[in-house]
């Protein structure tokens, strides 16, 4: 059978839609042989191995800050995903895939090649802030400003979005991992303690904050002591959570400044007068939506399941494909760029 995919191939996690619904979804890992680099786990399996590997074995991510690092392993990751969400069941699929804004037409053909690869047949690469005006349904065909705020794990890509193109855009290295590094080095700082991703994941989950918590609430968790190397229970605050993370959070806010000054005066009064969209999965964080906010002097717009925002939309934009065609949309990314 023939069928329409969104792919979203994250840094943090893979996505995969088709029939109106998340069909596959998993870490975007894979645990290979420190010397053949051949994959031995993917996905959950993988990421449950990070900072936990004997040598002989390290735990990679194919994508790094939006971008395909390792093509092989990227494209060994899609074959076996795309095999578990579909089986064999699959003829000739359509597939958009999403990526940064910004990227070369290089970085553009790298995914379209991988996904193809994979089993994809006739494949389209898609900017995700574009992605994310799809799946809200926006008019952006319109001489109207919209801007879409999308915080990712590697990259929080910022885009201002008019009659059917990307007026202003950039795709900034700090997202969701950065908090997570922030964490790991003020509990070092701190505590002496050395604790890994997956822990500092999971404190940013539970008591994670960008802004002042009205009630302070604390969390214990366990690492390394730096001194002794023996195991230690520590406990921590939201407010100390909250001072770990903020340069991370004003650098995000000084990336929508950017792109914000790069687009003419009147996209940005239409944004401030109808606000911003917030999306991703780290815009999740406690606060993150109230920071931007007061930032931007205008309100943020939160949207349903914000981490599927890009998916749903890549594949909202597969199904009405035919609206592409009918906007003043000249960028490389909406080229016939189909693989055959």
């Amino acid at each position: 059978m023939t069928t329409d995919i969104g792919i979203d191939l994250g840094t943090y996690k893979t996505v995969i839609f088709s029939s109106s619904k998340i069909v596959f979804e998993a870490p975007s890992f894979v645990t290979v042989d420190n010397e053949t680099w051949e994959p031995v786990y993917y996905g959950e399996k993988a990421r449950q191995t990070l900072g936990r590997t004997p040598d002989s074995l390290v735990c990679v991510t194919p994508i790094e800050r939006g971008k395909i690092s390792d093509y092989d392993l990227a494209e060994n990751m899609l074959k076996v995903y795309m095999e578990d969400a579909f089986g064999s069941r699959i003829l000739r699929p359509r597939i958009m895939a999403t990526l940064p804004p910004g990227l070369t037409e290089l970085q553009h053909h790298s995914l379209a090649n991988a996904i193809e690869a994979s089993g994809g047949r006739n494949v389209f690469v898609f900017e995700s802030p574009l992605a994310v005006a799809y799946g809200l349904d926006l008019d952006f065909s319109k001489p109207h400003g919209y801007l879409i705020i999308d915080i990712g794990a590697g990259t929080t890509d910022i885009a201002v979005i008019s009659m059917g193109g990307i007026a202003a855009c950039n795709s900034f290295p700090v997202a969701s991992f950065d908090f997570d590094n922030q964490l790991i080095k003020y509990v070092r700082s701190e505590y002496n303690i050395e604790i890994g991703n997956l822990t500092a994941e999971s404190i940013k989950k539970q008591i994670g904050t960008v802004v002042e918590r009205p009630v302070e609430i604390a969390m214990v968790a366990k690492g390394r002591n730096v001194f002794t190397g023996l195991p230690e229970s520590f406990e921590i605050t939201s407010s100390e959570v909250y001072y770990a993370l903020k340069e991370t959070a004003a650098s995000i806010c000084d990336g929508v400044r950017k792109v914000l000054s790069e687009a003419e005066p009147d996209l940005v009064a239409d944004i401030k007068k109808d606000g911003f969209y917030l999306t991703g999965g780290g815009s999740k964080i406690y606060g993150m939506n109230a920071l931007l906010s007061e930032y931007l002097g205008t309100e943020a717009i939160t949207v349903e399941e914000p981490e599927y925002s890009v998916v749903k939309g890549a594949a909202n934009a597969l199904r009405n494909s035919e609206s592409l065609k009918n906007v003043n949309y000249q960028l490389r990314s909406i080229k016939e760029l189909e693989i055959s």
